[in-house]
């Protein structure tokens, strides 16, 4: 039999990271780190910057959701949380104008805790409390490994919206099929390793990102068409397009699949685009385009990323 040894939390964060502005934030904010945190609260993550200004103040990490215009702040502290520092993180969240307000704390008290909980419960479904503590092991003398854990988030983050007078049928159908696309495909150990769950919403469009700021790939549903777009969308970068225009039979011979390649050169944006004719409306028909979709996603996400 092998030899098992003990997992042992490092109590004193401060041992591996003595300050918070000096040494924590400039760890967190490295592609790598961010990226265990957004796993953790489950969505992509950009940096935009660090120690950014709010009036007289600066916010530790300011931040957008990769692949939509979502404003991320982040707050960190290496100890307890106590009202100073909830008092810094509303402060922060109304001066950037938030969407996401995420508190990166040593450990939670019972009463802050209640606090991030109470702010989820009285603020529209457009805003997202979450409240995670940091968590360091080592196994023997190995190196330390560290853990996001999320403590609170908001209630409704993915839970099924309810028709309405603002949602109409073709809006409702919209988020149905993305909140049946997610429950399905995170099913799928494979496609869960490459991909973030999104939060469903009625749009006809879902982005996901493949860990480069430069572009992500889209998923649109266009009912007028009955077709399913799938897509490396490049947000402003023509010569990345180029880049991989010149690697065309390349990237469709080691995907598998052939592309439409829109360089767009009116605008800002290219897109490389693949299409599959659908019926929306036949709910019968979802779980084989949601398996198209899977399959899809996973050979766009491994071949692309070899030419980024």
């Amino acid at each position: 039999m092998q030899n098992l040894t003990k997992l042992e939390e490092i109590k004193d964060l401060r041992t591996i990271w003595p300050h918070e502005a000096i040494d924590f934030t400039p760890w967190l904010s490295q592609d790598d780190n961010i990226a265990l945190l957004a796993d953790a609260v489950g969505f992509d993550i950009t940096v935009d910057g660090t120690e950014t200004s709010v009036g007289d103040f600066k916010v530790d990490i300011f931040a957008s959701e990769t692949g939509t215009d979502r404003k991320i702040i982040i707050e960190n502290q290496l100890e307890d949380t106590n009202h100073d520092h909830l008092g810094k993180l509303i402060t922060y969240a109304a001066g950037k104008s938030a969407d996401m307000i995420i508190w990166v704390v040593k450990h939670a008290r019972e009463e802050h805790k209640a606090a991030i909980e109470w702010l989820n419960n009285h603020t529209d479904d457009r805003i997202g409390f979450f409240l995670c503590e940091i968590k360091l092991y080592r196994i023997g003398n190995s190196n330390p490994a560290v853990k996001f854990e999320v403590i609170e988030k908001p209630n409704d983050w993915a839970k099924e919206v309810k028709s309405s007078e603002v949602a109409n049928e073709t809006q409702q159908q919209r988020y149905n099929y993305w909140v049946e696309f997610q429950n399905y495909a995170f099913q799928n150990q494979l496609f869960a390793n490459n991909f973030n769950r999104r939060k469903p919403s009625q749009d006809h469009w879902m982005n996901f990102s493949i860990g480069s700021s430069a572009c992500h790939i889209a998923v649109s549903q266009i009912q007028k068409r009955n077709e399913l777009d799938l897509e490396l969308y490049i947000s402003e970068d023509k010569d990345l397009f180029h880049s991989l225009l010149q690697n065309k039979n390349s990237i469709e011979s080691d995907s598998g699949l052939t592309f439409d390649w829109r360089e767009l050169p009116e605008r800002k944006a290219s897109r490389i685009v693949i299409k599959k004719n659908v019926i929306f409306t036949d709910r019968a028909q979802w779980k084989e385009q949601f398996d198209w979709l899977i399959d899809t996603m996973i050979k766009m996400k491994k071949t692309f990323k070899r030419y980024l």
